[in-house]
């Protein structure tokens, strides 16, 4: 199973930023996997390996903002449609006509977003811990105070960047590492993606998830209230074409990760096995 780095350009109001994103496997059977809020592509990593590991062609991108992409200190370029269009340019830039996007909080935002303004790329959802209408006013209060901090006490957030550097990722444990890359990130640029994102659309509206049309599996978990198990519940209400997994706890798909990686990666080969049964056919018949 290969794995390859690579990046591309977006253009937006601020000018052109740089994107960088790692593929798993090959073939036509794109899936799409998004981080969570401040996180690096790399969260998605062990889900990424175990898709391709069964035939998928994985895809993780670091969102602008984000781990190994651009950092502007601008909070006009960050907001929820825009991250939907660098997934839709993240699969122009492959070649992608469709895949299945998936994500974890800001992530799974993201992917919704995606399924909207471009219904026709998306072959399905796996979306987790989607924030929506009961988890606005706990990630408010946990997310601007880190926003006022970095706006106004800047130098706490620079020191916790230069400390985090420090730390050589090959020495700690997976998921501490993951850690040390989400406060990898300077005052200024995390004060203006947070003030982009909490002060924006922070997910499609009711009326739009509800003509959401593609495949999608919901993941909640309970006892969480940045991402309530009410706002996967209601949004598994709200779809068409819904599989519903609960987990747990958040801990669950990081440190226990066999039964949700399993449910994961056997609905996005549901999703494409209609496309794969004709091709078959064809193959058949040469």
């Amino acid at each position: 199973m290969s794995e390859r780095i690579g990046q591309l350009f977006v253009e937006s109001d601020g000018g052109r930023d740089r994107l960088e994103y790692t593929e798993y496997g090959s073939g036509d059977e794109w899936v799409v996997l998004l981080h969570g809020l401040l996180m690096p592509r790399r969260m998605q990593q062990p889900l990424a390996r175990a898709m391709a590991a069964r035939g998928l062609h994985v895809v993780t991108l670091d969102l602008l903002g984000h781990g190994r992409s651009d950092q502007p200190a601008d909070p006009l370029v960050y907001s929820m449609t825009a991250f939907g269009e660098q997934v839709v340019a993240l699969l122009d830039h492959l070649g992608a006509e469709q895949a299945v996007i998936g994500g974890s909080s800001l992530g799974a935002n993201v992917a919704l977003e995606v399924a909207v303004i471009a219904p026709e790329r998306v072959r399905g959802l796996v979306i987790e811990m989607p924030v929506l209408d009961n988890a606005l006013v706990a990630g408010i209060l946990a997310f601007v105070p880190i926003m006022l901090t970095a706006r106004y006490l800047p130098f706490t957030a620079n020191a916790l960047q230069r400390a985090a550097r420090s730390v050589p990722r090959g020495l700690v444990p997976f998921w501490a590492g993951v850690a040390l890359d989400t406060v990898d990130h300077r005052a200024e640029t995390t004060a203006a993606m947070l003030h982009g994102v909490i002060f924006g659309r922070v997910a499609p509206s009711t009326r739009q998830r509800r003509g959401i049309q593609a495949p999608t599996l919901v993941v909640g978990h309970p006892v969480d209230p940045i991402h309530p198990f009410v706002d996967a519940d209601m949004l598994a209400a709200e779809l068409p074409h819904v599989r519903m997994e609960r987990a747990s706890s958040i801990l669950e798909w990081r440190f226990r990760p066999e039964r949700l990686t399993a449910a994961a990666t056997d609905f996005a080969l549901d999703c494409w096995a209609p496309a794969r049964e004709p091709r078959a056919a064809r193959r058949r018949k040469r």
